[in-house]
């Protein structure tokens, strides 16, 4: 992509063509950044921002893609009214600063609330609060490395064989925890559970 093509798309608000761009992870978040200043006031464009975000974003490497840009965009996407579901994905983002998890812990739509709980970097007074919200935000606690060891003990015990398994997963949850549920009633648990305990050999 030239520098010309991005400006021609935005001197034509030509909303496809931005669109096809923002698809592209490997777009320089200048740019990115660009367009949504730009385009802050259409949701369609917000949203795909916010996409472009989650795309360039892994949670495995966490560092990568780590931007004061990337900071910034994510701060204002919290706070932008013209487009709810883009705050889904910041509030999923790695990079997303504790101060913007906490004003989304209490976002009205409890989708953003149960990815700001799978969130490593939301704080573990965050975590423990959602613990007594609806069962949605609560499950997304038990794959959260950060979550606190005494309510992942007691999800061990939860009914829902998808929460067990998120839990099974979980590499920071403790060894007796992981240990316990080699004894769950479901054998997709019980693989998890001893795959988690064999890699930490």
């Amino acid at each position: 992509m030239t520098a010309d093509t991005l400006q021609h798309a935005i001197a034509t608000s030509d909303t496809a063509l931005l669109i096809e761009l923002l698809e592209d992870k490997t777009l320089p978040i200048e740019d990115v950044q660009t367009i949504y200043n730009t385009f802050k006031a259409d949701k369609q464009l917000v949203g795909q921002v916010a996409m472009n975000l989650s795309l360039r974003t892994s949670v495995y490497e966490r560092e990568r893609e780590y931007s004061p840009i990337m900071v910034e965009l994510l701060i204002d996407i919290a706070s932008n009214p013209v487009d709810m579901g883009a705050r889904w994905a910041v509030a999923k983002n790695p990079h997303t600063p504790v101060e913007v998890l906490r004003h989304l812990s209490t976002d009205s739509i409890n989708l953003v609330r149960a990815l700001v709980a799978t969130n490593p970097s939301t704080p573990s007074d965050v975590l423990e609060k959602f613990f007594s919200d609806e069962k949605i935000v609560r499950d997304g606690l038990s794959g959260n490395p950060s979550t606190p060891a005494k309510l992942l003990k007691i999800l061990c015990d939860d009914n829902d064989k998808m929460v067990r398994m998120r839990l099974a997963e979980n590499c920071s949850a403790p060894k007796e925890i992981i240990s316990t549920l080699l004894n769950d009633n479901d054998p997709d648990v019980r693989k998890a559970a001893q795959a988690n305990l064999g890699g930490r050999e």
